[in-house]
């Protein structure tokens, strides 16, 4: 059987966006981290940055994964700052991503992870709108979950910038969602509190406000960017808005718990190394 990259056209593609693309495959299908891939794209170059993530999206989808929602980051000023962007990214979310709540990442599976705590969205109904409003938002949910992002870098050692973590997928690693969903009209998002420990330690806080002023805010800007690229949300898509609060490494062995005011609480082990259950 050819390898998955022969079975996807990239004759639409720039030869840099392709030799991007390689790298970051094989740092995933591999296990070993890569360089930085900005240094094979024009560094800034958001939008070449985008087409790395659209040719892996369409190679992993040439292989039976099943996309399920997107995730927003970079949802914090003071990253954005740090990044020297002005603006969120996003990345796709697959079905094999999600973990069971209460379930344990399998040893290996991911390179570099970090947990963060978010507001999960689940759609009731398509947003097709490039300028979508908190309204059209409000309609279209169904309910909203507690979840942790395990988000991950093909990137070596987490040297990344703008471009480099919108090509690897805006940093996609897993994610948990709590078991009890939570309609619009029982929370306000904007002022929920978050805190998240590792081990039993607290590690991490914040608010619905540090995630881009509200997490409606960040989902409004991503179905508006999604839809002005012809690729709107749809009903049942799952959204995960951004981090509340600082991301935190993880080790094999940890467990990590959040709790979100008005929506409950979200677990998740990692397995021991060599255990490969």
């Amino acid at each position: 059987m050819p390898n998955v990259p022969d079975r996807v056209p990239t004759d639409a593609f720039p030869g840099s966006v392709v030799k991007a693309a390689d790298a970051l495959a094989e740092a995933a299908r591999g296990g070993t981290a890569c360089p930085p891939v900005r240094t094979l794209l024009d560094d800034g170059d958001i939008e070449a940055a985008y087409a790395v993530q659209r040719l892996n999206l369409q190679r992993e989808q040439a292989t039976g994964r099943r996309i399920v929602g997107r995730k927003i980051g970079l949802t914090s000023l003071a990253v954005q700052r740090q990044l020297g962007v002005d603006q969120p990214d996003f990345g796709a979310l697959f079905a094999d991503m999600a973990v069971p709540e209460g379930g344990e990442v399998p040893a290996g599976r991911l390179l570099q992870p970090k947990v963060e705590a978010e507001v999960a969205l689940v759609l009731g109904s398509d947003l097709p709108h490039a300028q979508c409003t908190v309204v059209d938002l409000l309609r279209a949910t169904d309910f909203a979950l507690p979840a942790l992002e395990i988000v991950d870098s093909r990137v070596r050692d987490w040297d990344i910038s703008i471009v480099d973590t919108v090509a690897d997928n805006a940093s996609c690693g897993m994610y948990v969602l709590g078991a009890f969903p939570v309609p619009l009209t029982g929370v306000n998002l904007r002022s929920v509190q978050m805190t998240m420990t590792r081990n039993g330690e607290m590690v991490s806080e914040g608010s619905g406000a540090d995630c881009l002023g509200g997490p409606l805010n960040a989902a409004v800007w991503l179905a508006s960017a999604l839809a002005e690229r012809g690729d709107p949300l749809r009903a049942g898509d799952l959204v995960l808005t951004g981090a509340l609060g600082p991301m935190v490494p993880a080790a094999p062995g940890d467990v990590f718990q959040a709790r979100i005011s008005n929506l409950g609480a979200v677990e998740v082990g990692f397995a021991a190394e060599g255990d490969n259950r």
